[in-house]
C-alpha cells in the first residue's frame, strides 16, 4: 500500500497534469513567437529619437513613436510634425531620404476677449473652482452667455504651458502651442479652436446677440453693426450676429478691422501681437469691473 494517503496522491497527480499543461502552453507560445515574430526597422527608434518627444498629437497620431512608425514606413512626411523645428523635420527628411514636405503650423484661438476687466458678471460663483463646474449653475454667472467663465481648465488641461491667465481670461502662446486640442475639449463653452498660424484676423466673440445693449456686459462685445463686412464686401459676411470670414480669400484684408468701434474683429500680429482698427477704444482699465463681484 502507498505510503502515502488518497489526498496527497490526488494532489500530485493534479500538479503533474498541471505542470505538463504549463510545459506544453510554453512550448506551443515558443514555437508561435518564432513563426510569428516580425522584426522591427531599426530606424524606428533612430526617428523616434529625433522627435521632439511632446507625444501632443497634432500629427494626428497618439504619440511620437506611432508617428515614428508612420515616418518609416512612408505612410506620412516629416513636415507634419508642426511641433518639430525646420532643422528638425529636414534631418529626419535627410536620414530617410525622403521630402521634408510642407504643413502649415496650427494653434489654439480663442473667440472671447472678454476678460474680468472688461467683462461684466451677474451673479458670483462661489463652487469649484472650474468652468465645467460655474457652467453647469445658470450658464456660469457672466453677463455674456457665450463669455470665457475665466476659471483656467484650459491653462490646467495645458501640458505645455501654452496657456496663461489674464484678467481671467486665457492667452495662448504661439510659441509655446502645439495644437494638441485639449483646451478645445476641456472649453464648455467651445470658445477655443484649432487654426493654421497664418490666420491673422480673428474675431474674438461669440455672442449671438446684437446691437449696442451688448456693451453693458462686455466693452469689447461685436455688436453686428456690419462695418467690417462693409469694408471687406465678399470677405466677410454677416451671419447670427457675427463677422464670417471666407477663409479661401488671401491675403485676408487688414482694412475689414479699421473701423470696428469695439476692436472684437482685429489683426494678430506675429511680433506685436493683437492689432486693433483706428476706431477700436483703448482698454485702459486692469482691475475688475466695478460692478463685478469681488
Amino acid at each position: 500500500m502507498s505510503a502515502y494517503g488518497p489526498t496527497a496522491m490526488i494532489l500530485f497527480t493534479g500538479l503533474l497534469g498541471l505542470g505538463g499543461l504549463t510545459l506544453l502552453l510554453a512550448s506551443l507560445l515558443a514555437v508561435a513567437n518564432r513563426r510569428l515574430y516580425v522584426e522591427e526597422d531599426p530606424r524606428i527608434d533612430q526617428v523616434e529619437g529625433m522627435l521632439p518627444h511632446t507625444n501632443c498629437g497634432a500629427c494626428g497620431y497618439p504619440g511620437c513613436r506611432a508617428f515614428a512608425e508612420a515616418l518609416v514606413s512612408q505612410q506620412v512626411l516629416p513636415g507634419k510634425c508642426t511641433v518639430s523645428s525646420a532643422s528638425g523635420r529636414e534631418a529626419i527628411a535627410n536620414y530617410l531620404g525622403v521630402d521634408p514636405g510642407e504643413e502649415e503650423r496650427r494653434v489654439a484661438r480663442l473667440a472671447c476677449a472678454g476678460g474680468s476687466n472688461i467683462a461684466r458678471v451677474h451673479a458670483h460663483y462661489a463652487g469649484l473652482s472650474s468652468c465645467r463646474g460655474a457652467a453647469l449653475v445658470a450658464g456660469g454667472g457672466k453677463g455674456c452667455f457665450w463669455g470665457c467663465l475665466g476659471h483656467g481648465d484650459c491653462e490646467q488641461a495645458c501640458d505645455f504651458d501654452a496657456i496663461r491667465m489674464e484678467h481671467e481670461l486665457p492667452i495662448v502662446d504661439e510659441e509655446l502651442c502645439t495644437a494638441c486640442g485639449d483646451c478645445v475639449d476641456v472649453c464648455p463653452k467651445d470658445l477655443f479652436s484649432i487654426r493654421p498660424v497664418s490666420e491673422r484676423l480673428w474675431v474674438a466673440c461669440s455672442s449671438r446677440e446684437e446691437g449696442n445693449g451688448l456693451l453693458e456686459d462686455c466693452e469689447v462685445a461685436c455688436t453686428a453693426c456690419g462695418r467690417c463686412a462693409m469694408d471687406a464686401p465678399g470677405l466677410i459676411h454677416m451671419a447670427d450676429g457675427l463677422p464670417i470670414i471666407d477663409r479661401t480669400r488671401s491675403p485676408e484684408m487688414r482694412e475689414s478691422i479699421e473701423r470696428c468701434p469695439t476692436g472684437a474683429i482685429f489683426w494678430i500680429d506675429p511680433d506685436l501681437g493683437v492689432q486693433k482698427g483706428a476706431a477700436a477704444h483703448a482698454v485702459i482699465r486692469q482691475e475688475p469691473r466695478r460692478d463685478a463681484p469681488t
